[in-house]
């Protein structure tokens, strides 16, 4: 029995750059960034360090009908509204919902809702608590809000895994499509997570970027004077499946899903392997997987946070894998212009890796002012041509704890 290949036909996202998969991309290639200074009481209040992130540029709770809003925390309804906007985008298939499954993604899952019932109980006691305040803070909130919308019972997974979540998610329901599990699942990722408690850790432990002064061009990956990533919000989602099935229904197919690979550094709780061996690996798995090699790869879309040990260590791993030949392939880092989704991140990189695929253009790096001399990318502040042919990319996502995940997609 030959393997089914695994196509892509519906896209779906709410981002700090556009409120869907169109208006985001559209922004991304204008350069657009999507990062401002935060005008929440809070910010003063506690006297943030870092006073600006990449909120959405669309609440979620402006798109969701008022009564399904209120039973969501702000992750799952991020989530929501993307997944259904790549379900209409993917022609609503008809599927059994025993044949359609959910394999959805967050690294912090229902942050408000946990802090928010925190704050009543100690103000207002525990009667004041709502009922529904662990459906809405669990994990697994944003899998199981799609499954119920959709109706999807063969499966309604979570992956938890940081800033790699999503693209996890990704390969997960790549391979759980190739086990014959289901016919078509829709995969991807949501965070909500524009905190005062996170702004003030990841503060703490310098991992954010402090231009408070210039917020628009605070995420600089690959430059020489990066100090760190700049936080985002939103939701990704993408409708797999096998492309026999979407050729019977006669659906459109954005490109295919054709390999992944997930590794584990086992290194360190924040910062990534030096070297990238974790990483190296997860690349090498997925190109295998694939059955390609280095020669096939057209586009990169890197996880390039703006940190300063975090770009390097990526590209020392791209370098271990590729050599010289490294040098030669477009890079796009989409988190200068969307922030840091955490475990959204992947999701919708995934869908611009996706989209530039389909368009036969990289994505523009935008806030490089002199790129740093040990990490020669080849990045463009604008758009850059695939060239016709065969596209072939890599979407990489790596998180703390040591999680590395990439996604590999070929042109339709």
């Amino acid at each position: 029995m030959s393997t089914p290949r695994i196509v892509v036909t519906g896209i779906g996202a709410s981002s700090p750059i556009g409120g869907t998969a169109p208006d985001s991309w559209s922004a991304l290639l204008a350069g657009a960034s999507g990062t401002r200074t935060l005008d929440h009481e809070w910010v003063e209040q506690y006297e943030l360090p870092v006073t600006f992130a990449a909120q959405a540029a669309v609440r979620p709770d402006t798109v969701l009908a008022r009564p399904e809003a209120k039973r969501l925390d702000p992750s799952a309804q991020f989530a929501l509204v993307a997944a259904r906007e790549a379900w209409a985008d993917a022609g609503e298939p008809d599927v059994e919902p025993e044949r359609l499954g959910v394999d959805f993604a967050t690294g912090i899952g229902g942050l408000w809702t946990l802090l928010d019932a925190w704050d009543t109980l100690k103000e207002k006691g525990p009667r004041r608590v709502m009922p529904m305040t662990v459906p809405m803070l669990m994990p697994n909130a944003a899998a199981a809000a799609v499954s119920m919308h959709l109706g999807a019972r063969a499966y309604a997974r979570t992956v938890a895994s940081a800033c790699a979540s999503s693209t996890e998610s990704i390969v997960n329901a790549f391979e759980h499509l190739r086990l014959g599990l289901a016919d078509v699942v829709i995969a991807g990722g949501a965070e909500s997570a524009i905190h005062p408690i996170t702004m003030a850790s990841f503060a703490s432990m310098q991992a954010l970027s402090k231009r408070n002064d210039d917020p628009a061009h605070a995420s600089r990956p690959y430059s020489i004077d990066r100090d760190g990533f700049v936080m985002g919000e939103g939701a990704a989602a993408l409708v797999l499946e096998r492309e026999d099935h979407a050729i019977a229904r006669g659906a459109k197919i954005y490109a295919a899903v054709v390999g992944g690979g997930i590794t584990a550094d086992s290194y360190h709780i924040t910062a990534p392997e030096p070297e990238g061996l974790g990483a190296s690996r997860a690349v090498r798995a997925a190109l295998e997987q694939a059955g390609a090699g280095i020669a096939d790869v057209t586009h990169i879309n890197a996880h390039a946070t703006s940190t300063p040990t975090g770009d390097i260590a990526e590209y020392r791993a791209l370098l271990s894998v590729f050599g010289d030949r490294l040098h030669e392939i477009p890079v796009s880092a989409t988190k200068a212009s969307t922030g840091h989704l955490l475990g959204g991140t992947g999701a919708l990189e995934a869908v611009f890796t996706i989209l530039a695929l389909q368009e036969r253009l990289a994505p523009p790096t935008i806030n490089t002012t002199t790129q740093d001399p040990e990490i020669p990318l080849r990045i463009s502040s604008e758009a850059v041509p695939l060239g016709a042919g065969t596209q072939f990319a890599l979407s990489n996502s790596f998180g703390f704890g040591g999680h590395n995940a990439v996604a590999a997609f070929a042109s339709a």
